[in-house]
């Protein structure tokens, strides 16, 4: 997509910790121009210092695009550095868990177009996928500026309600954490038959990797590739004997936990 829009207007990032100098990185990457990006950060980075950004400067008067990447425990002392731009025409991203676009309509304003956006920690390597919605004010330009801003690190996705945030908090949001504790459990259990510690973590890891790697690459499903890899009566179902009847229902369990949890803290 063509960021002429951003050229002319400029963009601000809120916060530029590990998400925020991941999707700077994609931005620069793919175009956007140093010139053109404010960052108000406390505690820039080195690598941030040497981009070529406007840094904790003054901000333009109606930029295109203002992206909040706080904690959202950081929101409430963020927030009024941007408030100025509310009602107008700069549009708003928030890629903060837990914060709805209706606390962002409070303090921003009611006329403010805002979208909020769920990437995730693969982000930070251009493997990430988020999940987007924006208010009543967003037009359809708008939306696919965000869509292609989140691009330059990843897939994304549109969400047809916010309600929805919850449950991809739980899946996506939450969910490279999932697959880093298998990483961990199938090398405890290599250990636990005879592995050397290091051997079992580097089997475990290049089995996550490449596994991921064929399904992204693979048209069939992911039963279908399961399918694929499992001889009857051989050892692959020798193991999936024991993990089917468990790990369904322990996934729900746990996502739901993570859903419920974020919808706690959106309360």
């Amino acid at each position: 997509m063509d960021f002429d829009r951003i050229a002319q207007g400029g963009m601000v990032l809120l916060g530029c910790g590990k998400m925020g100098s991941a999707m700077l990185a994609g931005w620069l990457a793919r175009g956007v121009p140093a010139s053109s990006v404010h960052v108000i950060d406390p505690n820039p980075s080195d690598w941030l210092r040497g981009t070529g950004v406007h840094l904790n400067t003054d901000l333009p008067p109606a930029p295109a695009v203002a992206i909040v990447a706080v904690k959202p425990q950081m929101m409430g002392d963020a927030l009024p550095a941007l408030q100025a731009l509310g009602n107008g025409a700069t549009l708003f991203i928030s890629i903060a868990a837990g914060t709805t676009m209706a606390r962002f309509s409070e303090a921003l304003g009611a006329d403010t177009p805002i979208i909020r956006a769920m990437p995730n920690t693969p982000a930070a390597v251009g493997a990430g996928i988020s999940a987007l919605i924006g208010n009543a004010h967003v037009s359809e330009e708008q939306m696919a500026l965000a869509e292609a801003l989140l691009a330059a690190v990843g897939q994304t996705v549109r969400l047809q309600d916010e309600a929805q945030m919850d449950a991809v908090t739980g899946l996506s949001g939450s969910g490279p954490a999932y697959v880093f504790h298998m990483i961990e459990a199938m090398a405890q259990a290599g250990e636990a038959q005879g592995l050397a510690p290091d051997l079992a973590m580097q089997l475990a890891r290049a089995t996550v990797i490449g596994a991921g790697q064929l399904a992204a690459g693979s048209r069939e499903s992911a039963e279908q590739l399961r399918i694929n890899v499992t001889s009857p009566k051989g050892t692959t179902a020798a193991a999936l004997d024991v993990l089917m009847p468990e790990l369904p229902p322990l996934m729900v369990r746990a996502i739901k936990a993570a859903t419920d949890r974020s919808k706690e803290l959106s309360a």
